[in-house]
């Protein structure tokens, strides 16, 4: 199929609304690629930016349509995703061992730089380091949530060595946690389920998890768990525990453990210093992983059959919608993909 002359963009309003636009063609330049979205995850933090004057969308995946003057590796034809990262200098130590998302000097990601470009579009431009090969075997309907949702459950298990001996706690069943639950099973970890709705027990023994644990409403009242201490804890419930809600969790984990709030907030993170001090506990948050983590998180998926469990919606006007609604409500499961025609 030819390059249309004009391509077809979703961007956010002031009043929240998303609205479709058509966009003059442009040309890749430099190391720059031009991709055809064939699918794209509706991430939930895409909600925070649905009042900005932007194409919306980074959970994109597509085909590779024509190559800038400067690229070195991908061919027209090839299978791509990109995520939450655009850009970087490529000369900072943070670049230089492949983290261009932590890049020092000019980082360049969703929100902040080139607004134009997403994965709510038709096609996208974007730098060819910063695209990610899909490996055979894996759709790119799958792929798409992978750019984000995977990579950031992905990337603390792999930064901080998760051992197959390790008991692991994931907290929330949703986005996050149910891929979560997927690549510590596959790790070889027991994987400790923890969730406010009983109604997710089957699917997170199905995903993986050893024991289900339904948390109490009180924030801070005892949480029963069955097997041993936790070594690790993914949280990724759809807001974090406030001040005194994280005891309960202190309480489960084993001495020199860690907890990793994963779950994107814009207040501050407060917890009971003494029992994690007591207790020697690290809190890492989480939320990019470098290029070969990236290529590693894909490859594995695909080696031990993770997929994400999609909700799909057409890539228009009226599927952006309803896709829209059903997060607000809480009502996806577990991402959201739009789907082009194409």
């Amino acid at each position: 199929m030819s390059i249309p002359d004009n391509f077809l963009v979703f961007k956010g309003t002031p009043s929240g609304k998303i609205v479709g636009t058509s966009v003059p063609r442009k040309k890749p330049e430099g190391a720059q690629v031009l991709v055809e979205i064939h699918s794209s995850g509706f991430c939930y933090t895409d909600l925070h930016y649905l009042q900005q004057d932007m194409v919306l969308g980074h959970e994109g995946a597509g085909v590779v349509k024509e190559l800038g003057p400067k690229t070195r590796y991908l061919k027209i034809g090839d299978r791509v995703g990109f995520g939450w990262c655009h850009d970087s200098c490529g000369r900072c130590d943070e670049c230089i061992s492949g983290n261009g998302c932590h890049c020092r000097v000019d980082r360049h990601e969703f929100g902040t730089h080139e607004r134009d470009q997403g994965g709510f579009a038709s096609h996208a431009i974007w730098q060819e380091d910063f695209l990610y090969p899909i490996p055979d075997g894996m759709s790119l309907e799958d792929a798409a949530p992978m750019m984000c949702a995977g990579i950031t459950v992905f990337a603390p298990m792999a930064r901080h060595g998760l051992q197959p001996t390790d008991r692991v706690g994931v907290v929330g069943i949703g986005a996050l946690g149910h891929l979560a639950i997927q690549f510590a099973a596959k790790m070889g970890c027991e994987v400790v389920a923890f969730s406010g709705s009983e109604s997710k027990r089957e699917e997170a023994m199905q995903f993986g998890a050893s024991e289900f644990v339904l948390t109490p409403r009180g924030s801070a009242e005892k949480i029963m768990m069955k097997g041993k201490l936790v070594n690790h804890l993914f949280v990724t419930s759809s807001t974090l525990p406030r001040s005194e809600g994280w005891k309960p969790f202190i309480d489960l984990m084993a001495s020199f453990g860690t907890i990793y709030p994963l779950t994107v907030a814009f207040g501050d993170i407060s917890f009971p210093a003494l029992p994690a001090l007591l207790k020697s506990l690290a809190f890492r948050p989480c939320a990019h992983g470098s290029r070969l983590m990236m290529l590693q998180m894909l490859e594995f998926a695909v080696r031990h059959g993770i997929k994400p469990k999609i909700e799909r919606f057409p890539l228009d006007g009226a599927g952006l919608v309803a896709a829209q609604e059903r997060l607000l409500k809480g009502g996806v499961k577990y991402k959201a993909v739009m789907e082009a025609k194409v």
